[in-house]
């Protein structure tokens, strides 16, 4: 039975009327093509209208042996997403998914690094080649902003307004956001644009891209994890990190000097607070110096 028709039209209502971004469609996708492969390897012939509860929770049990309860949990709500769909547009008139639990799967919190974790891993970047300017301009601007790593690899120069002190930023959903730059950040990505990449042969359509690669074209995201992990390797951090822990870091760093969560969420571009909460990891030390410092009742 073939399922394209329906995935694309699910693609098309993903992009256009829930503005996901090109990573959830893309992981949406993938779960429904294994949901097929799982159908085809097992002689099952149903279409999308048709299929019941009882064959999706066999093939829910097929994945869980393959993968740990987050990814199951996030193959169960592109499942979800997609069966609402149909319904939504009149290919079905149940939900075969409406009876069908998530795994628990509590709230993870990333590693976070310290100020002088940070300092190390630039520190160990090697400025005697043009790639270790660029990587050094990369780490200041996650940090320094608390970008998405998708959000670097896709920085515009059009999109840095150092007059005014800020860059635009694309996030998820294609929204919108302006994130305060320090004068500090400013000056190693002006170092990197003047004195390297200015000096690279630009590939057509990356003209406006920031951060390139040797080719001149933007850099990719797996890219940028390879950077951070490998400077990570050579400083013996002993930590399993990636282009988020930098974002979550910042996060961290903010409101242990003081600033307001509601802040923090505007800058890292969260709709809920709810989510804000979870990238800001709080030690029980800081919160009872919280207490002790406002609070009330400890005057």
């Amino acid at each position: 039975m073939n399922w394209s028709p329906y995935i694309k039209s699910f693609q098309t209502y993903l992009k256009i009327e829930r503005s996901l971004s090109k990573n959830t469609v893309a992981n949406y996708t993938f779960d429904l093509e294994r949901l097929c492969m799982f159908l085809n390897e097992n002689g099952i012939s149903v279409a999308p209208e048709h299929i019941g509860e009882e064959t999706i929770q066999q093939f829910i049990y097929s994945v869980s042996k393959e993968v740990n309860a987050r990814s199951q949990a996030r193959i169960i709500s592109g499942l979800k997403s997609f069966f609402s769909y149909l319904l939504f547009e009149d290919y079905r008139t149940d939900n075969p998914m409406e009876l069908i639990e998530s795994p628990r799967i509590g709230r993870k919190l990333p590693d976070t690094l310290t100020v002088s974790d940070i300092d190390r891993l630039i520190a160990a970047i090697d400025l005697t080649t043009p790639e270790g300017e660029r990587n050094r301009a990369i780490l200041e601007v996650m940090y320094g902003c608390g970008l998405r790593v998708s959000e670097v690899a896709a920085l515009k120069i059009s999109e840095l307004f150092f007059d005014e002190g800020f860059i635009k930023i694309t996030g998820k959903g294609n929204k919108q956001r302006f994130v305060p730059i320090a004068r500090s950040t400013m000056k190693f990505l002006e170092g990197y644009r003047k004195q390297i990449r200015s000096h690279l042969t630009i590939v057509k359509g990356h003209e406006d891209t920031l951060f390139l690669n040797r080719r001149g074209k933007q850099l990719t995201r797996a890219m940028l994890f390879t950077i951070i992990k490998d400077l990570a390797v050579k400083i013996n951090l002993g930590k399993n990190i990636s282009p988020h822990t930098l974002r979550h870091s910042f996060a961290t760093h903010l409101l242990e000097n003081g600033a307001d969560l509601r802040s923090i969420q505007l800058m890292l571009g969260h709709e809920s607070i709810t989510t804000t909460e979870i990238y800001v990891h709080l030690d029980r030390k800081y919160l009872t110096q919280i207490v002790a410092r406002f609070h009330p009742r400890k005057k």
